[in-house]
């Protein structure tokens, strides 16, 4: 009987639940936003290093070509 009476009653009423709705609901966003500016910041990041890593890669192929040399792994 009283696991019908839970099952059919709200936890909280209505009218006072909205708060605690909104509230999750603003607290889901807002981490959703931090979530997307890390990975925003992660990801530039990356892309910086992948043009430094072409760069160092280039100069290095130029000091070599000039050279008898095996390029160093």
């Amino acid at each position: 009987m009283t696991a019908l009476v839970v099952a059919v009653a709200p936890a909280l009423p209505l009218h006072t639940a909205g708060k605690y709705v909104a509230g999750a609901y603003i607290v889901f966003v807002a981490l959703l936003l931090i979530y997307v500016a890390i990975m925003g910041i992660r990801l530039r990041r990356t892309e910086r290093d992948l043009v430094e890593l072409g760069r160092e890669l280039d100069r290095r192929r130029d000091a070599d070509s000039g050279r008898d040399l095996e390029p160093v792994p």
